[in-house]
């Protein structure tokens, strides 16, 4: 059985699992990270050296990376589905899994940082405000890609919506002026039909 450490509340954890339940895959999964430890012991250390979750153990492989779990789950159990066979399509999801990474998720963090993570009084309130404004710059590019497109390469859920939708989620939880974005909010509420979804990554904020 897999077996993936990390605590509920991270969005990379989130990302994996959403993933695995996707896939109909029975996993264990393991607290560990912040107020959970286990991260930073030798045991898990020799897994991930870098001291962070999600991990994961499918029989024996190890691996770690949020993204580079989605991928190979979606590549190993539902290649076709989750993983288009095609190639070009292969490559646009992993376009738009790096870009929700390292375009999106900069900002993306700092809104959730300064708002979840930070006492108020110790907010700044210039980088909260300019990070919110980097967001919707984001959203708003996505929102013109997503317009004639039930998801995020076509008709169907692929591994390219699992990390921007997990972003998403968290945008629209988070109490920022969000933007008028249509064609966004209806690829939202299309995943938050989902059981997966709804499961791991509609999670009260931490």
């Amino acid at each position: 059985m897999l077996r993936l450490w990390g605590r509920s509340n991270s969005i990379n954890v989130q990302k994996a699992m959403w993933c695995v339940a996707e896939l109909g895959l029975r996993c264990e999964r393991i607290d560990a990270g912040r107020e959970f430890g286990r991260n930073k012991e030798e045991w898990f250390l020799k897994m991930n050296p870098n001291g962070l979750v999600p991990v994961i153990d499918d029989r024996g492989f190890i691996l770690w990376e949020s993204n580079a779990i989605v991928r190979y789950l979606a590549e190993t159990y539902d290649q076709g589905g989750l993983c288009p066979d095609d190639p070009k399509l292969r490559g646009q999801a992993g376009q738009w899994m790096d870009w929700a990474s390292f375009s999106l998720g900069g900002p993306m963090t700092t809104v959730f940082w300064q708002l979840i993570r930070t006492p108020d009084e110790q907010r700044d309130r210039a980088a909260l405000d300019k990070a919110a404004e980097s967001c919707r710059g984001f959203y708003a590019l996505l929102d013109r890609h997503l317009q004639g497109r039930d998801y995020m390469l076509g008709e169907r859920l692929t591994m390219a919506d699992i990390p921007v939708g997990a972003f998403t989620h968290r945008w629209y939880a988070l109490d920022v002026p969000h933007g008028d974005f249509p064609a966004l909010r209806a690829w939202y509420e299309k995943l938050r039909q989902r059981d997966g979804f709804k499961a791991h990554v509609m999670l009260p904020l931490s």
